[in-house]
Protein backbone atom coordinates (compact mmCIF):
# COMPACT_ATOMS: atom_id res chain seq x y z
CA UNK A 1 0.00 0.00 0.00
CA UNK A 2 1.33 3.19 -1.07
CA UNK A 3 1.34 6.45 1.08
CA UNK A 4 -1.89 8.98 0.45
CA UNK A 5 -1.96 12.17 1.68
CA UNK A 6 -4.80 13.47 4.95
CA UNK A 7 -6.99 14.40 1.87
CA UNK A 8 -9.87 12.27 0.51
CA UNK A 9 -9.70 12.99 -2.71
CA UNK A 10 -12.18 16.29 -2.66
CA UNK A 11 -14.91 14.53 -1.57
CA UNK A 12 -16.73 15.55 1.52
CA UNK A 13 -15.45 13.93 4.86
CA UNK A 14 -17.12 11.28 5.91
CA UNK A 15 -19.56 12.31 9.19
CA UNK A 16 -18.30 9.93 11.60
CA UNK A 17 -18.36 6.82 10.36
CA UNK A 18 -17.27 3.76 11.67
CA UNK A 19 -14.92 1.26 10.42
CA UNK A 20 -13.38 -2.03 11.86
CA UNK A 21 -9.73 -3.00 10.42
CA UNK A 22 -9.12 -6.36 10.83
CA UNK A 23 -5.74 -7.54 10.11
CA UNK A 24 -3.71 -9.72 11.66
CA UNK A 25 -0.16 -7.62 10.72
CA UNK A 26 0.59 -5.13 13.02
CA UNK A 27 2.40 -2.83 10.51
CA UNK A 28 -0.77 -2.64 7.91
CA UNK A 29 -3.58 -1.82 10.63
CA UNK A 30 -1.48 0.72 11.86
CA UNK A 31 -1.16 1.93 8.66
CA UNK A 32 -4.47 1.42 7.66
CA UNK A 33 -6.10 3.27 11.33
CA UNK A 34 -3.86 6.17 10.46
CA UNK A 35 -5.06 6.59 6.92
CA UNK A 36 -9.05 5.95 7.73
CA UNK A 37 -8.62 8.31 10.85
CA UNK A 38 -7.07 10.98 8.49
CA UNK A 39 -9.99 10.94 5.98
CA UNK A 40 -12.55 11.31 8.74
CA UNK A 41 -13.24 7.74 9.92
CA UNK A 42 -13.75 6.64 13.30
CA UNK A 43 -11.77 3.28 13.33
CA UNK A 44 -11.49 0.59 15.79
CA UNK A 45 -8.59 -2.34 15.41
CA UNK A 46 -8.37 -6.08 15.69
CA UNK A 47 -6.25 -8.61 15.28
CA UNK A 48 -8.08 -11.97 14.12
CA UNK A 49 -11.22 -12.59 13.85
CA UNK A 50 -12.33 -13.71 16.66
CA UNK A 51 -11.56 -10.59 17.98
CA UNK A 52 -13.38 -8.69 15.66
CA UNK A 53 -16.74 -10.46 16.21
CA UNK A 54 -16.21 -9.39 19.76
CA UNK A 55 -16.02 -6.04 19.65
CA UNK A 56 -18.56 -5.86 16.09
CA UNK A 57 -21.34 -7.73 18.68
CA UNK A 58 -20.22 -4.80 20.63
CA UNK A 59 -20.90 -1.85 18.52
CA UNK A 60 -21.70 -3.04 15.38
CA UNK A 61 -19.46 -0.56 12.74
CA UNK A 62 -20.84 0.76 9.20
CA UNK A 63 -17.89 -1.01 7.34
CA UNK A 64 -15.96 -4.07 7.97
CA UNK A 65 -12.42 -3.95 6.59
CA UNK A 66 -10.71 -7.61 6.89
CA UNK A 67 -7.70 -9.00 5.42
CA UNK A 68 -8.39 -12.83 4.01
CA UNK A 69 -5.57 -14.52 5.16
CA UNK A 70 -5.46 -14.88 9.08
CA UNK A 71 -4.81 -17.39 11.68
CA UNK A 72 -7.66 -19.21 13.56
CA UNK A 73 -10.29 -18.02 11.43
CA UNK A 74 -9.56 -16.05 7.82
CA UNK A 75 -11.48 -13.50 6.40
CA UNK A 76 -13.94 -15.57 4.53
CA UNK A 77 -15.21 -16.97 8.01
CA UNK A 78 -15.75 -14.10 9.41
CA UNK A 79 -17.93 -12.51 6.96
CA UNK A 80 -19.89 -15.91 6.75
CA UNK A 81 -20.32 -15.23 10.56
CA UNK A 82 -21.11 -11.44 9.85
CA UNK A 83 -23.34 -12.55 7.31
CA UNK A 84 -25.69 -15.62 9.36
CA UNK A 85 -26.08 -13.21 12.47
CA UNK A 86 -29.31 -11.22 12.12
CA UNK A 87 -27.80 -8.30 13.96
CA UNK A 88 -24.46 -8.07 12.04
CA UNK A 89 -25.94 -8.94 8.74
CA UNK A 90 -26.66 -5.39 7.17
CA UNK A 91 -22.70 -4.37 7.90
CA UNK A 92 -20.75 -3.82 5.13
CA UNK A 93 -17.39 -5.66 4.19
CA UNK A 94 -14.49 -5.15 2.26
CA UNK A 95 -11.88 -7.50 2.07
CA UNK A 96 -8.21 -7.29 1.79
CA UNK A 97 -5.99 -9.69 0.22
CA UNK A 98 -2.64 -10.08 -1.36
CA UNK A 99 -3.79 -12.97 -3.61
CA UNK A 100 -5.65 -11.73 -7.48
CA UNK A 101 -7.32 -15.14 -8.31
CA UNK A 102 -10.38 -15.33 -9.60
CA UNK A 103 -11.76 -18.06 -7.43
CA UNK A 104 -11.01 -16.04 -4.26
CA UNK A 105 -12.81 -13.10 -5.16
CA UNK A 106 -16.00 -15.32 -6.67
CA UNK A 107 -15.85 -16.76 -3.27
CA UNK A 108 -15.71 -13.72 -0.85
CA UNK A 109 -18.28 -12.24 -2.93
CA UNK A 110 -20.46 -15.20 -3.01
CA UNK A 111 -20.48 -15.60 0.59
CA UNK A 112 -21.74 -11.87 1.28
CA UNK A 113 -18.66 -9.15 0.62
CA UNK A 114 -19.07 -5.92 -0.65
CA UNK A 115 -15.52 -5.33 -2.50
CA UNK A 116 -12.36 -7.45 -2.69
CA UNK A 117 -9.35 -5.28 -2.90
CA UNK A 118 -6.03 -6.49 -3.80
CA UNK A 119 -2.88 -5.76 -2.05
CA UNK A 120 -0.78 -3.44 -2.55
CA UNK A 121 -3.43 -0.76 -3.64
CA UNK A 122 -3.14 3.02 -3.04
CA UNK A 123 -4.59 4.71 -0.49
CA UNK A 124 -6.78 6.93 -2.50
CA UNK A 125 -8.67 3.84 -4.36
CA UNK A 126 -9.27 2.07 -0.88
CA UNK A 127 -10.86 5.40 -0.07
CA UNK A 128 -13.03 5.96 -2.93
CA UNK A 129 -14.06 1.91 -2.57
CA UNK A 130 -14.94 2.47 0.96
CA UNK A 131 -16.82 5.98 -0.15
CA UNK A 132 -19.01 3.78 -2.82
CA UNK A 133 -19.84 0.79 -0.48
CA UNK A 134 -20.78 2.77 2.33
CA UNK A 135 -22.75 5.19 -0.61
CA UNK A 136 -24.97 2.30 -2.24
CA UNK A 137 -25.21 0.65 1.91
CA UNK A 138 -26.94 4.31 2.94
CA UNK A 139 -29.16 4.23 -0.67
CA UNK A 140 -30.02 0.66 0.44
CA UNK A 141 -31.47 1.73 3.28
CA UNK A 142 -33.06 4.56 2.07
CA UNK A 143 -35.40 1.78 -0.06
CA UNK A 144 -37.58 -1.05 0.96
CA UNK A 145 -35.31 -4.74 0.61
CA UNK A 146 -38.59 -6.50 -0.30
CA UNK A 147 -40.01 -4.28 -3.01
CA UNK A 148 -37.70 -2.08 -3.70
CA UNK A 149 -39.56 0.92 -3.09
CA UNK A 150 -38.27 3.89 -1.40
CA UNK A 151 -38.22 3.71 2.31
CA UNK A 152 -39.24 5.43 5.29
CA UNK A 153 -35.85 8.10 5.05
CA UNK A 154 -37.25 8.64 0.95
CA UNK A 155 -40.89 8.72 2.50
CA UNK A 156 -39.91 11.87 5.10
CA UNK A 157 -37.90 13.60 2.48
CA UNK A 158 -40.44 13.50 0.22
CA UNK A 159 -43.54 14.62 2.16
CA UNK A 160 -41.16 17.54 3.92
CA UNK A 161 -40.25 18.94 0.67
CA UNK A 162 -43.75 19.05 -0.86
CA UNK A 163 -44.91 20.78 2.39
CA UNK A 164 -41.71 23.25 2.63
CA UNK A 165 -42.67 24.51 -1.32
CA UNK A 166 -45.99 24.91 -0.19
CA UNK A 167 -47.67 22.70 -2.51
CA UNK A 168 -50.78 21.41 -2.82
CA UNK A 169 -50.71 17.03 -2.14
CA UNK A 170 -52.60 14.93 -0.87
CA UNK A 171 -50.88 11.73 0.75
CA UNK A 172 -52.72 8.30 0.84
CA UNK A 173 -51.39 5.59 3.69
CA UNK A 174 -52.29 2.70 2.31
CA UNK A 175 -52.71 -0.52 4.61
CA UNK A 176 -53.62 -4.48 4.24
CA UNK A 177 -56.62 -5.98 6.01
CA UNK A 178 -56.14 -9.35 7.44
CA UNK A 179 -52.67 -9.75 6.24
CA UNK A 180 -51.35 -11.18 9.51
CA UNK A 181 -53.75 -14.08 9.41
CA UNK A 182 -53.19 -14.93 5.85
CA UNK A 183 -49.62 -14.71 6.99
CA UNK A 184 -50.30 -17.47 9.60
CA UNK A 185 -52.10 -19.31 7.29
CA UNK A 186 -49.74 -19.59 4.87
CA UNK A 187 -46.36 -18.57 6.22
CA UNK A 188 -44.06 -15.58 5.78
CA UNK A 189 -42.83 -16.75 2.13
CA UNK A 190 -46.67 -16.02 0.80
CA UNK A 191 -46.84 -13.25 2.72
CA UNK A 192 -43.71 -11.47 1.42
CA UNK A 193 -45.14 -12.44 -2.10
CA UNK A 194 -48.45 -10.61 -1.22
CA UNK A 195 -46.36 -7.52 0.04
CA UNK A 196 -44.26 -7.60 -3.34
CA UNK A 197 -47.15 -7.65 -5.26
CA UNK A 198 -48.99 -5.20 -3.04
CA UNK A 199 -46.43 -2.81 -3.47
CA UNK A 200 -46.18 -3.66 -7.81
CA UNK A 201 -49.79 -3.00 -7.90
CA UNK A 202 -49.92 -0.12 -5.87
CA UNK A 203 -46.90 1.65 -7.86
CA UNK A 204 -48.95 0.63 -11.08
CA UNK A 205 -52.51 1.98 -10.17
CA UNK A 206 -50.61 5.05 -8.90
CA UNK A 207 -48.36 6.45 -11.75
CA UNK A 208 -51.26 5.22 -14.43
CA UNK A 209 -54.21 7.30 -12.27
CA UNK A 210 -51.98 10.38 -11.30
CA UNK A 211 -49.27 10.55 -13.54
CA UNK A 212 -45.30 10.33 -13.63
CA UNK A 213 -44.63 12.62 -10.35
CA UNK A 214 -46.63 10.17 -8.20
CA UNK A 215 -44.58 9.12 -5.37
CA UNK A 216 -44.99 5.71 -3.99
CA UNK A 217 -42.86 4.60 -0.64
CA UNK A 218 -42.85 1.49 1.15
CA UNK A 219 -42.95 2.38 5.45
CA UNK A 220 -42.55 -1.28 6.12
CA UNK A 221 -44.73 -4.48 6.83
CA UNK A 222 -47.78 -4.10 4.74
CA UNK A 223 -48.15 -0.37 4.89
CA UNK A 224 -47.75 1.80 2.23
CA UNK A 225 -47.52 5.77 1.26
CA UNK A 226 -48.42 7.37 -1.95
CA UNK A 227 -47.79 11.25 -2.69
CA UNK A 228 -49.63 12.92 -5.54
CA UNK A 229 -51.58 15.53 -6.89
CA UNK A 230 -55.19 16.73 -4.39
CA UNK A 231 -57.25 16.56 -7.28
CA UNK A 232 -56.00 13.20 -8.56
CA UNK A 233 -55.96 11.25 -4.86
CA UNK A 234 -59.14 10.09 -5.19
CA UNK A 235 -59.24 8.30 -8.55
CA UNK A 236 -56.18 6.74 -7.30
CA UNK A 237 -58.04 5.78 -4.01
CA UNK A 238 -60.62 4.09 -6.20
CA UNK A 239 -58.93 2.29 -8.81
CA UNK A 240 -56.22 0.85 -6.30
CA UNK A 241 -59.33 -0.56 -4.15
CA UNK A 242 -61.19 -1.79 -7.57
CA UNK A 243 -57.87 -3.31 -9.03
CA UNK A 244 -57.13 -5.42 -5.31
CA UNK A 245 -60.07 -6.35 -4.38
CA UNK A 246 -60.40 -7.70 -8.41
CA UNK A 247 -56.62 -8.97 -8.17
CA UNK A 248 -56.22 -10.46 -4.18
CA UNK A 249 -58.40 -13.50 -4.76
CA UNK A 250 -55.65 -15.56 -6.98
CA UNK A 251 -53.14 -15.08 -3.63
CA UNK A 252 -55.35 -18.01 -2.26
CA UNK A 253 -55.42 -21.65 -2.55
CA UNK A 254 -58.42 -22.58 -4.28
CA UNK A 255 -60.50 -24.01 -1.80
CA UNK A 256 -59.82 -21.08 0.39
CA UNK A 257 -60.95 -18.68 -3.23
CA UNK A 258 -63.81 -20.37 -3.88
CA UNK A 259 -65.17 -19.93 -0.30
CA UNK A 260 -63.85 -16.83 0.35
CA UNK A 261 -62.06 -16.84 3.64
CA UNK A 262 -59.70 -18.86 5.26
CA UNK A 263 -59.59 -20.17 8.97
CA UNK A 264 -57.14 -19.55 12.17
CA UNK A 265 -57.26 -20.64 15.14
CA UNK A 266 -57.36 -18.24 18.20
CA UNK A 267 -55.69 -18.44 21.33
CA UNK A 268 -58.48 -20.23 22.66
CA UNK A 269 -58.62 -23.01 20.01
CA UNK A 270 -61.79 -21.69 17.93
CA UNK A 271 -61.40 -21.25 14.48
CA UNK A 272 -61.80 -17.70 13.15
CA UNK A 273 -62.49 -17.10 10.11
CA UNK A 274 -61.15 -14.11 7.76
CA UNK A 275 -62.20 -13.19 4.48
CA UNK A 276 -59.94 -12.50 1.60
CA UNK A 277 -57.14 -9.22 1.87
CA UNK A 278 -57.99 -6.18 1.35
CA UNK A 279 -56.69 -1.96 1.16
CA UNK A 280 -57.61 0.33 3.76
CA UNK A 281 -56.39 3.64 2.35
CA UNK A 282 -56.77 6.94 4.21
CA UNK A 283 -56.15 10.20 2.32
CA UNK A 284 -55.18 13.54 3.26
CA UNK A 285 -54.42 16.52 1.40
CA UNK A 286 -54.22 20.06 1.27
CA UNK A 287 -56.97 21.02 -0.68
CA UNK A 288 -58.98 22.29 2.18
CA UNK A 289 -55.97 22.78 4.80
CA UNK A 290 -52.52 22.71 5.15
CA UNK A 291 -49.81 21.18 7.12
CA UNK A 292 -46.92 22.58 9.09
CA UNK A 293 -44.89 19.56 8.95
CA UNK A 294 -44.15 15.99 7.41
CA UNK A 295 -45.48 14.48 11.26
CA UNK A 296 -48.74 16.29 11.14
CA UNK A 297 -49.51 15.27 7.29
CA UNK A 298 -49.06 11.79 8.06
CA UNK A 299 -50.89 11.65 11.44
CA UNK A 300 -53.78 12.62 9.30
CA UNK A 301 -53.63 9.89 6.77
CA UNK A 302 -52.49 7.34 9.49
CA UNK A 303 -55.89 8.67 11.30
CA UNK A 304 -58.24 8.27 8.19
CA UNK A 305 -57.16 4.70 7.51
CA UNK A 306 -57.56 3.74 11.11
CA UNK A 307 -61.02 5.02 10.48
CA UNK A 308 -61.65 3.16 7.21
CA UNK A 309 -60.58 -0.03 8.89
CA UNK A 310 -63.52 -0.12 10.99
CA UNK A 311 -65.50 -0.66 8.01
CA UNK A 312 -67.99 -3.72 8.46
CA UNK A 313 -68.41 -4.58 4.91
CA UNK A 314 -65.81 -6.67 3.17
CA UNK A 315 -63.77 -5.79 0.15
CA UNK A 316 -61.31 -2.48 0.35
CA UNK A 317 -62.49 0.93 1.63
CA UNK A 318 -61.13 4.77 1.67
CA UNK A 319 -61.44 7.96 3.35
CA UNK A 320 -61.01 11.13 2.78
CA UNK A 321 -59.97 13.93 5.45
CA UNK A 322 -62.42 17.36 4.47
CA UNK A 323 -61.87 19.09 7.64
CA UNK A 324 -60.59 22.88 6.71
CA UNK A 325 -58.86 22.70 10.05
Amino acid sequence: MSAGSDSNGGQDAPAGESVLVVDDDPFIARLLEIELRAAGYEVRVAGDGERALALVRERCPELVLADVMMPTMDGFELTRRLRQDSHTASVSIIMLTARGLSADKLEGFSIGADDYIVKPFDTPELLARIRGVLRRAKEMRAQSPLTGLPGNVRIEDEIEGRVRANDTFAILYVDLDHFKAYNDHYGFMRGDQVIQFSGRLIQEVALAAAGPDTFVGHVGGDDFVVVCQADKAERVAEQLAERFDREAPALYDEEDRVNGYIEIANRQGEQQRFPIISLSIGVATTAKRGFAHYAEAVAIATEMKSFTKKKMTPGSSWAVDRRTT
